[in-house]
């Protein structure tokens, strides 16, 4: 109400001064949108083919789970794990007191079965000159004859429980059945062991395979590659070297626990540790006319895979949705999407819009050396 009665000049100072106010308070136009910089590759037809990669480590062809073939208590143990030993050689001992209580029983009886077939002959003597003399019936005889006959199998019985309790005896030492390494320890000394109780877990020398698990979907593949020289090949852990591998075994049933069935490859006469680390490399077919992209190419747009083409008359993006093969090495096999000679964005995919500006990224030209001074 002042400002009405106010003089027509202050009328427009005020006026004036409001305008200027609001034109300070607006938002300031924004700055254009700069042109970024891009990598780019050009699409060609190339071929590529799909290795599967499987984690392996090397075991011996044969293991064997030993044991002592009597029961006692353990009282040494002469190899420990890692050890190598030789075929023959002393791996551990059993108490061997009551075996050779035992040895000393069946020696016993044996003497004890041999006086009773000499009495029986000598009998059975005696009886056929009574016999000839008319002094006994036949009769007689022939319980004399059957005696001796019953005295001859128990002495037959007694020798063979010698033969048993010697060689119980001589099974409470255990030897190594063949040359190889110690890759577990079971048992201490000290042990009280029941008959078969593993002690010692022996790899023998010879054979090596390289055993791993594939899923459910590529048993099939695995068992059509059994037998087949060289179909696959393995890296050891830290080298570049491929050394030449055959599918010897697929197992007929899935582990329980992680669902995958085991398959051993045989290495043959590779160099390889027990236990060693190796990376199995199994190729597939492989596709002609395909386009190969780096990784960092891809990006998702409305739940499919998408990459940005360069258009080179406006230099703008647009996506280009694009069916994915696989992987070769470090790169992504592409089905479907692409034609040759396309300029493909490869880095910075995730801040581009389309129709946006872009630029061909050019590398600074590398520093001039200073001059000499």
């Amino acid at each position: 109400m002042l400002l009405l009665h106010a003089p027509k000049p202050t009328r427009l100072l005020v006026l004036l001064v409001i305008v200027a106010g609001l034109s300070a308070c607006s938002r300031p136009a924004p700055p254009p949108e700069p042109v970024r910089a891009v990598r780019t590759l050009t699409v060609s037809a190339q071929s590529a083919g799909s290795t599967q990669e499987f984690a392996a480590d090397v075991r011996a062809r044969t293991e064997s789970r030993l044991g002592f073939r009597v029961g006692g208590k353990m009282t040494s143990r002469s190899a420990d794990l890692g050890d190598r030993v030789k075929a023959g050689q002393v791996l551990a001992r059993l108490d061997p007191a009551d075996l050779k209580l035992g040895q000393d029983a069946a020696r016993a009886a044996l003497r004890s079965a041999e006086a009773s077939h000499a009495l029986a002959a000598a009998e059975l003597r005696r009886f056929k000159e009574l016999k000839d003399q008319g002094f006994i019936s036949g009769a007689e005889l022939e319980r004399r004859e059957t005696s001796l006959l019953a005295a001859a199998s128990q002495l037959d019985q007694a020798r063979a429980q010698v033969g048993v309790q010697g060689n119980q005896a001589g099974y409470a030492v255990l030897l190594a059945p063949a040359a190889g390494i110690v890759t577990a320890v079971e048992a201490e000394p000290g042990a009280v062991l029941a008959t078969g109780a593993p002690v010692l877990r022996l790899a023998h020398d010879g054979p090596r395979d390289a055993v791993f698990s594939v899923p459910e979907d590529a048993v099939a593949a695995f068992r059509a590659l059994e037998g087949r020289a060289g179909t696959l090949q393995v890296r050891p852990w830290g080298s570049t070297a491929l050394l030449p591998a055959t599918v010897r075994e697929v197992a007929a049933a899935a582990d329980p626990t992680t669902r995958t069935f085991a398959v051993k490859a045989d290495l043959g006469n590779t160099p390889v540790q027990l236990g060693q680390t190796l990376t199995v490399l199994v190729p597939g077919p492989r596709a002609e006319g395909v386009a190969k992209i780096p990784l960092s190419a891809l990006f998702q747009s409305q739940g499919r895979s998408a990459v940005w083409l360069v258009d080179e008359a406006s230099m703008t993006v647009r996506v280009q949705p694009v069916a994915v093969a696989g992987a070769d090495a470090n790169s992504v096999v592409i089905a479907g999407g692409l034609s040759p000679g396309q300029q493909v964005v490869t880095a910075g995919v995730h801040v581009l819009s389309p129709g946006q500006k872009v630029k061909l990224y050019a590398a600074p030209a590398a520093a001039a050396p200073a001059a000499s001074r």
